[in-house]
């Protein structure tokens, strides 16, 4: 079975890789491909592979190429985990709405809309080559913003692109650990939402809830992640567990302020991390798989470290290091290619899921995965506070669609200014000047 990898020079790419080599089921993945516009970086990550590999029996073949239609011709699965302009254009996301006061996060608010708008053309593109070239092939998309990227190309390639995130699924672990669940996999987790916009309402085990468990109890609930980062009363007050990337709504203005006091933005903190590691393989007695693992250790060590600087919520614990996202992905891939029915949490159109959105909208919920691809459950309503910004989020992205689409500079300060965290209009058509000023790549926008 072939699986290409777009933005196969990526740092995360040797987690795929990884997970991989542990699988020795019958129908595994035999051939690897990486593609990726940089083959300096392709080289870099194509060392750290061949060292994972080194002494592993039957190891996937790993070929890498810049051509995208050779690296998707005959692919059975696709991996798109591209990002468009970079780290660089990362860091001028966050700079940008910082210097107006906003949230420049690279998923959330004016920073996930500017990269949205750059990112989609790109997507969609690819989402075309597939249809064409590799019809038969599934997408799984780890490209963020994931679920507007997802919608995008769904459009084209219909239920046979799918959408993955770890972060519904470390929060489901972290919820089982602390309630003593043996098994996680045992435990059913009510997710439901948009992607970095969900809310854990239950957790059963063996038909019985265990989340008022944990609300009841102050300790229990403060003794993870989630509760640190947004206090026991918060979630107590909500009755639910919100994924750590709803802190930017509930606490905007303390997780603006820490972006604006840290000495740099994650965006720079990565582009200058990972600029580190790309010029160490450039040197032929580099150790690549020990130089790319003391890397990523240090990067996930800092993840979300200045909402967990302004909640006081301390260091991250140690089980939270370790991924994940690789770990859904081949779940995904085994369950279509095997018929292994599973359920996982995962970016899919709404299909009448939440009855709020239309049917084309992609959400994040749980969904039974099968050779058929993945099935939303039928889930709850939500209660209005989370309808309201369910709803406000899914309308700015089906605006940056349409500017994509029309390459309407109109329509994208329309977008900016109907996020619930961009507070005037005046800063949205500043935030296009800004953007479009920096990125070359919405040069489409007039």
């Amino acid at each position: 079975m072939k699986l290409t990898i777009l933005g196969g020079g990526g740092f995360r790419v040797p987690l795929v890789y990884g997970a991989l080599l542990g699988d020795r089921a019958e129908g595994r993945v035999t051939d690897v491909v990486l593609h990726d516009l940089d083959a300096g970086r392709l080289s870099a990550v194509a060392r750290v592979l061949a060292e994972q590999a080194a002494g592993v029996p039957g190891a996937p073949a790993v070929t890498a190429t810049t051509d995208l239609d050779e690296a998707l011709r005959g692919a059975d699965f696709v991996f798109s985990a591209i990002r468009v302009g970079g780290l660089e254009g990362r860091a001028a996301d966050e700079r940008v709405a910082l210097d107006q006061g906003v949230l420049g996060q690279e998923t959330v608010g004016a920073g996930g809309i500017a990269y949205g708008l750059r990112t989609v053309p790109v997507a969609v593109d690819i989402a075309r080559r597939v249809a064409r070239l590799a019809p038969d092939a599934w997408v799984i998309n780890f490209t963020n913003p994931a679920g507007l990227v997802t919608e995008a190309m769904s459009r084209h390639l219909g239920n046979r692109v799918i959408g993955i995130c770890d972060s519904p699924v470390g929060l489901g672990r972290r919820i089982a650990r602390v309630l003593g669940v043996s098994n996680p996999r045992e435990a059913w987790i009510d997710y439901v939402g948009l992607n970095h916009l969900g809310w854990v309402r239950g957790l059963r085990v063996a038909g019985r809830d265990e989340l008022p468990r944990l609300l009841a109890d102050p300790d229990l609930l403060g003794s993870f992640e989630e509760g640190k980062l947004f206090g026991t009363e918060w979630l107590r007050s909500l009755g639910a567990i919100p994924n750590e990337y709803l802190h930017y709504y509930y606490f905007n203005r303390e997780a603006v302020r820490a972006y604006q006091d840290a000495e740099k933005t994650r965006g720079a903190f990565l582009r200058d991390q990972q600029a580190g590691f790309y010029e160490a393989m450039k040197r032929p007695d580099a150790e690549a798989l020990e130089t790319w693992d003391s890397t990523r250790a240090e990067r996930e060590a800092t993840y979300m470290s200045e909402n967990r600087d302004a909640a006081g919520a301390g260091e991250r614990d140690a089980d939270d290091l370790s991924g994940g996202y690789e770990k859904v992905a081949l779940a995904l891939m085994r369950a279509i290619a095997r018929d292994e029915r599973t359920t996982l949490i995962l970016n899919v159109r709404n299909q009448g899921t939440l009855s709020v959105l239309d049917t084309d909208a992609v959400i994040e919920v749980p969904c039974l995965v099968d050779a058929n691809g993945a099935h939303p459950v039928t889930v709850d309503p939500l209660p209005d506070h989370a309808t309201g910004l369910v709803c406000a989020v899914k309308a700015v992205e089906r605006e940056v669609l349409a500017a994509a689409e029309s390459g309407s500079r109109t329509t994208a300060v329309k977008a900016f200014a109907l996020h619930p965290l961009v507070d005037s209009v005046n800063v949205a058509r500043r935030l296009v000047e800004g953007y479009t000023a920096e990125h070359p790549g919405l040069a489409y926008l007039k």
